[in-house]
């Protein structure tokens, strides 16, 4: 009885739809920067450099604009509405 109990409410989360939204955005999250590195690692010599030196300039350039829309949003906060 115990063990059809635990089948059936596996076949049930099984079959709900968030589960599966998880588990492959999981799957991408793992994989992407894994590709994007493999593939980098592939080009020929002047090619992986440039690619390396321009994936390093945009992510300083997008977390300097995520600190600049935090600090942003802390002065919004700190203003006194008037």
């Amino acid at each position: 009885m115990r063990v059809q109990i635990v089948l059936c409410m596996s076949k049930s989360l099984l079959s709900e739809k968030w589960l599966w939204i998880i588990i492959v955005a999981i799957i991408a999250i793992i994989t992407t920067p894994l590709l994007v590195v493999y593939f980098i690692l592939l080009l020929p010599f002047p090619y992986n450099m440039i690619a390396t030196i321009a994936l390093v300039a945009v992510w300083g350039v997008v977390a300097g604009y995520k600190d600049w829309i935090i600090s942003k949003r802390k002065d919004e906060k700190q203003k006194p509405e008037s």
